[in-house]
C-alpha cells in the first residue's frame, strides 16, 4: 500500500574529511528535535561613542548559534545494524559518536606523544574534521560543536544507557571564519544567498494602512 504522506526527512550531522570530498561519518537525529533555537549576533563596525560614519556599516555575517535537543532511545526507530548493537551496547555508539566530535583522534594524540618523546618542541594541534548540520535542503551549514550536555534517563541490566536527551550548542562557521576559497565558505555563501532569495518571496511594498504612518514623515 502506497502512503499518501511524504517521507519525514531526518536532520543529521555529517562529518567530512577536511582535505577531501569524503564523508567520514553521519549522525542522524533518531527523532527530529521539536524545537531549534537560533541566535544571531550582528557584526557591526560602529561602536558606542565611535565614528558616526561607521554606525551603519556591517563587518560581515552575524555570528549565529543554534541550540537543539536530540533524543536517542533503543525502543525507537533504528537502522538494522543499530538494532543489533542496541541489544548489547544500548545507545553508547550514538552518544560516543557525538562526544568524539569534541576530541582529536586518538591516533593523532599517539603521534603527538611519539613526536614529543623524540624531542620535538612544537606540536601543531590536529585539525578536526568538518561538521555540517544538514537540516533540509535550505540549511546545510558548516558548524562547530561548542558544547553539549547529556541526560541519561534509563539503563538496561548491564547499565548501558538506553534512553537519553542530548542538548547541543552549535556555532555556525561563516565566510569570515574560514578561507574564502574553502568548501565550507562556499556552503555558507549558498545559505546566505538562499536566505536573500527567500526574503524576496513576500510583500515588500510599504502601506500606511498597516502602520498608520505616512511615508512622507520619514522620506525627506
Amino acid at each position: 500500500m502506497v502512503s499518501n504522506f511524504p517521507n519525514l526527512r531526518k536532520g543529521a550531522l555529517v562529518i567530512l574529511q577536511p582535505t577531501a570530498n569524503t564523508i567520514l561519518d553521519t549522525i542522524y537525529f533518531q527523532f527530529n528535535p521539536e524545537r531549534l533555537t537560533r541566535r544571531l549576533e550582528i557584526q557591526a563596525s560602529g561602536q558606542e561613542g565611535g565614528d558616526r560614519t561607521e554606525a551603519l556599516r556591517l563587518k560581515g555575517a552575524p555570528i549565529e548559534t543554534i541550540s537543539l535537543e536530540a533524543e536517542f532511545d533503543t525502543t525507537g526507530p533504528l537502522p538494522r545494524v543499530e538494532q543489533y548493537n542496541a541489544l548489547r551496547l544500548g545507545i553508547y555508539p550514538q552518544l560516543s559518536a557525538l562526544e568524539s566530535l569534541l576530541y582529536p583522534s586518538s591516533a593523532q594524540i599517539k603521534d603527538n606523544m611519539s613526536q614529543s618523546e623524540q624531542g620535538m618542541l612544537e606540536i601543531i594541534p590536529p585539525q578536526a574534521p568538518t561538521t555540517l548540520l544538514v537540516w533540509g535542503p535550505r540549511r546545510v551549514l558548516p558548524v562547530r560543536l561548542m558544547d553539549f550536555s547529556i541526560t541519561e534517563e534509563a539503563y538496561d541490566v548491564n547499565l548501558n544507557p538506553i534512553r537519553a536527551k542530548v542538548s547541543l550548542s552549535l556555532r555556525v562557521l561563516n565566510y569570515d571564519d574560514l578561507p574564502w576559497n574553502q568548501r565550507e565558505s562556499k556552503l555558507f555563501l549558498a545559505y546566505h544567498e538562499a536566505k536573500e532569495n527567500l526574503a524576496q518571496r513576500r510583500g515588500r511594498g510599504y502601506s500606511s494602512d498597516f502602520t498608520g504612518v505616512q511615508s512622507r514623515q520619514f522620506l525627506r
